[in-house]
């Protein structure tokens, strides 16, 4: 009995294509191209891959802009990347709370037992209700989530990071004298600050986080004053039980000058980061961004009430954590310290 041939269907790859591209341009047959592939590539896969186009002028084959459309079919083929319309709609709902698709994938079994979905799978969904991966409209029947996502990003794209230089600031307690522990995040009560600015006024808003528990608190700062900022720190953290306040992270902007004062009425040790390095306050940057959700650039902090604060300080502080299994702050901060925030 003779054996029938098996046959390869990998997809071809955008290195597969750009080889194709080199090669037809050169007069290569398509016969020859899929032997120079290899992986039982066929003259007709890769003729319906050229669809016939001239081998010279504006009509070229192009491998980037013929793996874009590839992938846009793939994707077209797929509008619904998630499991049922329960978790769609559970998908949806959180992320309009501002969770993030991997907050999302962390809670969903705790509220939906017997259900689990990947991060990944969040990212698809939403990229996948957008023609061209992303970069054109938003497909019939479908609605855009990406403004729902942590950057907000309108296509996938990689992390870049940016250098910064550096600068002469005034001697103040560093970072580097901080006690060791605070950076192994073992223990609450180190906290982190931040004023965020607004063009439109003079109001600010302050932010402080617990580095452990994820807590935030935010206030309204008249000014940009060191005044003003004490206020706000002492009037959010003056509540919270001296035992939960051990250290304070901030940066090195004039209106957080005034640490010594702080240090005697909150009995808390206050260092700053080095210059241009938001690193040292990772997890205050990372609240800021999710901040910026609700308050975009360009927002009148003036305009924004006190019940728009807490509402956010709300969202914030019930958001399910990765580090914590689920957990959102408020229990964390509960079951380690028995201290309950309530709004």
């Amino acid at each position: 009995m003779q054996k029938t041939k098996k046959r390869c269907w990998n997809q071809l790859t955008l290195e597969d294509r750009v080889k194709i591209e080199i090669k037809y341009q050169e007069g290569m047959s398509f016969r020859d191209i899929a032997e120079y592939l290899g992986n039982s590539r066929t003259a007709s896969s890769i003729c319906r891959e050229v669809s016939g186009k001239p081998r010279r002028g504006l009509g070229k084959y192009q491998a980037h802009i013929a793996h874009g459309k590839a992938l846009d079919r793939r994707f077209s083929k797929k509008p619904d990347r998630l499991k049922n319309e329960i978790i769609r709609a559970y998908v949806k709902e959180k992320m309009k709370l501002g969770w993030s698709p991997e907050q999302i994938s962390i809670r969903l079994p705790i509220d939906l037992p017997g259900n689990k979905i990947s991060h990944e799978a969040v990212y698809q969904f939403v990229y996948a209700q957008i023609r061209r991966s992303g970069n054109g409209k938003v497909r019939d029947g479908c609605e855009d989530l990406r403004s729902y996502l942590p950057r907000r990003h309108g296509r996938r794209q990689m992390k870049g990071f940016r250098q910064a230089q550096k600068a002469e600031r005034p001697v103040l307690p560093s970072i580097e004298n901080r006690p060791a522990i605070v950076s192994k995040r073992i223990r609450i009560g180190d906290w982190e600050d931040y004023t965020m600015v607004s063009r439109q006024s003079t109001d600010r808003l302050k932010t402080i986080n617990e580095r452990v528990s994820g807590i935030v608190l935010i206030g309204k700062m008249r000014d940009g004053s060191i005044i003003e900022s004490n206020r706000v720190v002492y009037e959010r953290l003056g509540v919270m039980p001296k035992r939960i306040r051990k250290t304070l992270t901030r940066d090195r902007g004039i209106e957080n000058l005034g640490y010594q004062e702080l240090e005697t009425n909150l009995h808390i040790s206050c260092y700053f980061a080095r210059a241009y390095c938001s690193q040292d306050r990772g997890s205050n940057e990372n609240v800021n961004g999710l901040i910026r959700r609700f308050f975009p650039k360009k927002t009148d902090f003036s305009k924004v009430s006190k019940e728009e604060i807490m509402r956010t300080e709300y969202l914030l502080n019930t958001r399910p954590r990765k580090r914590h299994g689920g957990k959102n702050p408020l229990e964390v901060l509960l079951e380690r310290t028995g201290v309950a925030i309530t709004y």
